[in-house]
């Protein structure tokens, strides 16, 4: 099918190129045609042929010799027609997607060198799928990175910047600006796939936040001796969720509540704390984050690690802290932005 589609995209632009030839062929032989019959000069020989296979009308620029009108009535079948064919073609081509196909991939090739601070989503599936639209939704930069032809087209006919190329080759991510990017998440449709593009992605980019998607258990230690940070199973976090759903509805409704967009009134954030954050050696009470800014702190993950669920008002806030945060999604800006003052 790739070939196929390959091929019906290059037969009108092919065919173009050889009327464009055609046609030259004609304009160089009526030109020389007027010069050896009539005895003219290059130009009039030359604007006399062009103004024939026109059509426009004009008058002959001299007298035509009765060769030279059997000469025009040949070159009118032959130039008109090749001239209107040549037109068609070439007006095929921009109509069918050339000239437009060439202005897509410069538009999106900007769109790829302005991003900055974006997730490289690698595979577009169902999970792939879910996530994109995810992303979309919390206002994330992104790019995909697809192999499948009709699949990309529906990444494009989204609005969203999407890359036709294998994601466990070094350029491709290299193109995709992996250097800028926040995180990488490997969704592709298998474990070994993913395995190769985790471990790329990992060498090109040590510090990089790596996400994969696993299908079996035994693939998940690969993928984390590759270099993922995260590994999840979507059957393993579906079949939990089904669970507490069953278990826990009003926990699970709270949770959902929390983390949704869909939700714009609540919003569940992590705040990172920088060594120069004014909040470094204060207590969580000192720096009145919920009398401020109207946010709760549910839990604070310490820079090696441990996580302090629902902190006591005296518990410190170091570097290197992230903060669990839940609030009005403005509010939460606000201790955002304070924090990176």
């Amino acid at each position: 099918m790739v070939a196929i589609e390959q091929r019906r995209r290059w037969l009108p632009a092919a065919g173009a190129g050889f009327a464009f030839a055609l046609l030259l062929v004609i304009i160089a032989s009526g030109t020389i045609g007027y010069v050896v019959i009539e005895r003219w000069s290059v130009w009039d020989a030359f604007y006399m042929t062009i103004t024939t296979m026109a059509t426009v009308g004009f008058r002959e620029v001299h007298p035509l010799s009765f060769a030279g009108q059997v000469f025009t009535v040949v070159l009118i079948f032959g130039g008109v027609g090749t001239a209107f064919y040549t037109a068609t073609l070439v007006a095929s081509v921009i109509v069918e997607g050339g000239l437009h196909r060439r202005f897509e991939q410069r538009r999106f090739a900007r769109m790829l060198e302005e991003l900055q601070h974006h997730f490289i989503l690698c595979g577009y599936g169902r999970i792939g799928g879910i996530i994109a639209e995810e992303l979309e939704r919390q206002q994330v930069p992104f790019v995909v990175i697809e192999r499948n032809p009709e699949r990309l087209q529906q990444i494009l006919e989204r609005g969203w910047i999407g890359v036709a190329a294998d994601a466990s080759r070094e350029e491709v991510l290299v193109r995709v600006g992996i250097a800028r990017a926040r995180g990488l998440i490997a969704a592709v449709g298998t474990d070994a796939e993913n395995v190769y593009t985790v471990l790329t992605a990992r060498v090109l980019q040590p510090d990089l936040f790596i996400i994969a998607r696993v299908e079996s258990d035994d693939a998940e230690h690969k993928l984390k001796r590759a270099g993922a940070d995260r590994v999840i199973s979507p059957y393993h976090i579906g079949a939990t969720h089904i669970v507490q759903s069953a278990l826990r509805p009003a926990v699970v409704d709270f949770v959902q509540l929390a983390t949704s967009s869909e939700h714009l009134d609540l919003s569940m954030e992590q705040v990172h704390i920088e060594a120069d954050s004014p909040l470094v050696g204060r207590t969580i009470l000192d720096a009145g984050i919920r009398q401020k800014f109207g946010v709760i702190v549910i839990a604070i993950k310490r820079a090696e690690g441990a996580m302090e669920f629902n902190p006591a008002p005296e518990s410190v806030v170091r570097a290197g802290d992230e903060l669990v945060v839940l609030g009005q999604p403005e509010r939460v800006k606000a201790l955002e932005e304070t924090v990176t003052l």
